[in-house]
């Protein structure tokens, strides 16, 4: 006999299926307790593989079927963690706190099929509920799938449309609002959020995750658990985004929606809080926040998300030629260029940028810096931009900028206000002091 057809034997002489509840001995006599996964065709043929309660996968050679028990049975179309999550110490679930999650996708809102083994985005807001089934211990969670698609898919519309139902959910009671959501433009969307949303009576907490719910070094229940506990206990009536601060399983940080920027592509502590400090930090279910920051609010959460979908942003790289400009910002209601050091770009393309605002199309200077700030004051470069009418952005992100000039061209066509609204620090996407 095979060891493939040994195993398949003993799993199924105790009557054991994928999504049961198991106890393994291990050869060395440890004892361990997990979810029977699906049998993978490139596992060894007598490897027994289990999730833990820790969401890890670990595999186990059986050699003996009497190392293997059955504890509980699998409830059909129950994911994982239903079955393996505390139960709730707080009486009925009625008594929980709302929260609302309204869902646009990414790899965060999936959840593991475990009769397949496959990671199915949740497209209900059942499934979207039971992707983190301990939820359900700390609050009542009020679930909706607005979206099921890749954050670069995001546009100005979806901000708009994302905004109007975070206020419907904070207008009806909840106390905050988790936005899973992919970290790629998890960024543009806080900053979009930020300047929608104002006199917030809760925290509208974007979360993402870097692994995907299927993988030992998933981040997803850690992030959506923290931005619960945000939700929940934290006084802040801010759009933030919460993703792990380090490599390990131990602390989230909350960043401010208009402040953070993904500066890893694949790294679950990808998320960084720039020109400043985070706003806080969730260890152990605790939350830290800093002195800065806005508070809950009373009353009705007012949403006002009207953006320009005509604004254009672009990087200056040497040979960038003013032709090449006017190509580009043809037809463009707005631009952001993000300029080397201090906001600078070749002389030549001066000119267009004289041309633009002329024609009463603000043309907003950001640096291509991670840190730091514009100053078109310094060289004689910078002031001939200045006088050909650019508008110098100090610290604020080029993101940002562009999600700004957006906000901003969707509620004046007049170049003057447009500046002046710009120059404006709205939602702490400026500053005059950056700590070292």
């Amino acid at each position: 006999m095979s060891e493939k057809e040994f195993l398949a034997k003993a799993l199924e002489s105790k009557g054991l299926e994928p999504g049961d509840l198991v106890e393994v001995v291990s050869s060395d006599g440890r004892m361990l307790q997990g979810i029977l996964m699906p049998h993978h065709e490139f596992s060894g043929g007598d490897i027994v593989t289990i999730k833990l309660g820790s969401g890890y996968n670990v595999g186990m050679r059986l050699r003996d079927p009497d190392a293997i028990r059955l504890i509980m049975k699998a409830e059909t179309g129950k994911p994982l963690k239903a079955k393996i999550m505390t139960s709730s110490k707080a009486g009925g679930r009625s008594a929980l706190p709302k929260i609302s999650i309204v869902s646009t996708g990414g790899t965060i809102a999936s959840y593991v099929d475990y009769r397949t083994g496959a990671v199915k985005p949740a497209i209900t807001a059942d499934e979207l509920a039971r992707s983190v089934p301990e939820l359900a211990d700390i609050c009542t969670p009020k679930s909706e799938v607005l979206y099921s698609i890749l954050s670069e898919n995001m546009r100005p519309k979806n901000w708009s449309e994302l905004a109007e139902r975070i206020a419907d959910h904070l207008n009806s009671g909840s106390m905050g609002c988790i936005v899973p959501h992919g970290t790629d433009t998890m960024g543009y969307t806080g900053a979009a959020l930020a300047f929608s949303l104002s006199n917030l009576t809760g925290p509208v907490v974007l979360v993402g995750s870097q692994r995907s719910s299927d993988r030992p070094s998933s981040d997803s229940t850690l992030n959506l658990l923290s931005a619960a506990r945000v939700c929940l206990d934290a006084d802040l009536g801010e759009a933030v985004v919460l993703m792990h601060s380090g490599p390990d399983d131990e602390v989230c940080t909350i960043h401010r929606g208009t402040r953070v920027r993904k500066c890893h592509s694949s790294r679950r502590d990808a998320f960084e809080t720039i020109n400043g400090a985070p706003l806080g930090s969730v260890e152990g279910g605790r939350i830290l926040l800093s002195a800065d920051h806005e508070k809950r609010s009373n009353g009705k959460v007012l949403s006002d998300p009207r953006f320009d979908d005509n604004v254009a942003m672009l990087n200056f790289y040497p040979g960038l030629t003013a032709a090449k400009l006017r190509k580009y910002s043809d037809g463009a209601s707005g631009l952001v260029i993000a300029g080397t050091g201090l906001g600078h770009v070749h002389q030549e393309l001066i000119a267009e940028i004289a041309r633009l605002t002329a024609d009463d199309i603000p043309v907003c200077v950001t640096t291509q810096c991670i840190g730091g700030s514009v100053n078109l004051n310094v060289y004689s470069t910078g002031r001939d931009m200045l006088k050909a009418g650019a508008i110098q952005l100090g610290d604020m992100l080029s993101e940002t900028a562009f999600v700004k000039l957006s906000w901003v061209l969707g509620h004046t066509d007049d170049i003057g206000k447009c500046r002046e609204m710009m120059l404006l620090d709205m939602r702490r996407e400026m500053g005059l002091r950056r700590p070292l």
